[in-house]
């Protein structure tokens, strides 16, 4: 990889994350930490308003912003396989806002990309989700994005039903399922829920809705906890 692309790229990958550190950056780009310092240190002399130091982690200030991409045609075709694929198991406004930002994408893509692109011979039959967790993905994704306690009804593998009051931490695709990784309130731990086996879903109401991070009941405290153990559905559903 040439410098001027290599600092171009060392830009895209900072920009797209909250924090980055060297060693993330220099395994990305197959170079070492120490090039990694070097080529920041240029990008902060040429004044690229990168933030942070050796040791700690990087991140772009705010207010700069680079001008449009431009995606080769094997990306193009890449995204649109991509959302084709998402499309049927995600919830109506998710599926509906990919296409609308797949879209803007190809709009200004040269014709010839374009036209590859939506040729693209990959397809996904609209077989996904049934309606009932379509509409429990929109409402949990939402309830964790607003930080929002959920009661849910819930029946076990073992066709057990409960109800527990839980802080939804996020939604996981498993393929065929997604599952909600939550705090239960009931069990003082982390639980895992197939949207399919909710059996009724509402927010929590009142001053007791809102909910905020606590050490040890975050969703880095909960992806911690499964790492280790190599698949999050091995953390205990529900019970």
């Amino acid at each position: 990889m040439r410098r001027a692309d290599r600092l171009f790229q060392i830009v895209q990958l900072v920009r797209g994350r909250r924090l980055s550190t060297a060693a993330w950056l220099a395994q990305r780009l197959e170079v070492s930490e120490r090039t990694v310092y070097r080529d920041v240190a240029d990008l902060q002399a040429q004044g690229v308003p990168i933030e942070g130091e050796a040791g700690v982690g990087y991140r772009l200030g705010r207010g700069f912003d680079l001008p449009p991409l431009m995606f080769s045609a094997q990306e193009a075709q890449s995204l649109v396989a991509c959302v084709r694929m998402a499309q049927a198991w995600q919830d109506p406004a998710l599926a509906q806002a990919s296409q609308v930002a797949l879209g803007k994408v190809l709009s200004v893509l040269p014709p010839a990309a374009r036209a590859a692109a939506q040729a693209m011979a990959v397809f996904a039959p609209p077989i996904g989700l049934e309606p009932a967790v379509q509409d429990a993905l929109a409402g949990l994704r939402s309830a964790a994005h607003q930080r929002e306690r959920v009661l849910l009804t819930y029946q076990d593998y073992g066709q057990q039903v409960s109800r527990r009051t839980v802080r939804p931490l996020a939604c996981f695709f498993w393929g065929k399922e997604w599952t909600l990784a939550a705090w239960c309130e009931a069990r003082s731990d982390f639980r895992s829920f197939r949207l399919d086996r909710i059996r009724e879903w509402a927010l929590v109401a009142g001053a007791d809705a809102p909910f905020h991070d606590e050490a040890g009941k975050t969703l880095g405290d909960f992806l911690r906890r499964v790492a280790p153990e190599g698949s999050l559905g091995r953390l205990t559903e529900g019970s």
